[in-house]
């Protein structure tokens, strides 16, 4: 199956799409703002001392998940704008 590129997409699958990648995003936005704050929580009670590296890790590969989200929404609003939707 080969995949469609943005500039083939008709208007209606782009605005679809579109709304596909904010509710992702406000998604593991929510989740990530929870994990930090879960963080500062276990960081204040257990301490510095007593805190697992593994803890830490989500805080850290979060981000990474949201790099090709955030190119592919940026692909899709310069498409979105050339086509002035």
């Amino acid at each position: 199956m080969k995949k469609k590129l943005y500039s083939e997409l008709s208007n209606e699958a782009l605005l679809k799409r579109r709304d596909l990648f904010k509710g992702i995003l406000i998604g593991f936005s929510i989740i990530y703002v929870i994990v930090i704050a879960v963080f500062i929580y276990l960081f204040a009670v257990k301490g510095f001392k007593n805190f697992s590296v593994a803890a830490i890790m989500p805080v850290f590969f979060l981000p990474v998940v949201f790099m090709p989200l955030m190119i592919n929404w940026n692909l899709l609003s310069t498409e979105i704008k050339a086509r002035n939707l």
